[in-house]
């Protein structure tokens, strides 16, 4: 059974990109999944002054670990001005102080929504652009635009070429773990 980290990165409470997180796992059958939230995560500013003086928080370490155990990961990015949320962008420059690649070299679904109609795409550009170097095995992203028209918690996204284009990328993430499974079973004979 696979093992799936999903998150949004997102601190508030109300997080719709928690919520799409949450969603899109959920879509997927026999896996593990761990939903991790970035309020148990939240340390003090990355500088490399506290590094030097504390070293990396323990929870930086229990992200980093939760990533590199898991088989895949869910994404779903809150745009702030543009780019990444403070929360998620501080146990980012955290973890990347750990063994690299920062990633683990992980098949990873990344999606992204706002209430406006671009539904975050800066950031998720910004991510899908960034990630592989990173050491993220981009499997697919997603964008779902004006989240409150096309999203509900009883059936999700509600529009229905938007539910095709996600259950489209979902279907690829779930290829690319099924590739990356066989070639560790493979390495591990």
């Amino acid at each position: 059974m696979n093992n799936i980290v999903a998150f949004g990165a997102s601190s508030s409470t109300q997080s719709i990109n928690k919520q799409l997180a949450r969603w899109a796992a959920d879509q997927l059958k026999d896996v593990q999944l761990n939903f991790l939230d970035l309020n148990d995560f939240e340390m003090p500013i990355y500088s490399v002054d506290k590094e030097r003086e504390a070293g990396v928080p323990e929870k930086a370490k229990r992200f980093k670990a939760a990533i590199s155990e898991a088989d895949g990961i869910i994404i779903s990015f809150a745009e702030h001005n543009g780019s990444y949320s403070t929360a998620f962008k501080n146990v980012f420059d955290w973890m990347s102080r750990l063994e690299k690649p920062i990633w683990s070299n992980k098949p990873m679904l990344l999606l992204s929504t706002s209430p406006g109609p671009r539904g975050a795409q800066l950031v998720l550009a910004t991510a899908t652009n960034s990630f592989p170097h990173q050491g993220g095995i981009i499997a697919g992203s997603f964008s779902l635009p004006s989240f409150g028209q096309n999203f509900n918690k009883a059936e999700g996204i509600s529009e229905s070429s938007l539910k095709e284009t996600f259950y489209e990328q979902l279907t690829l993430f779930v290829q690319v773990i099924g590739e990356k499974t066989i070639e560790a079973t493979s390495s591990n004979a």
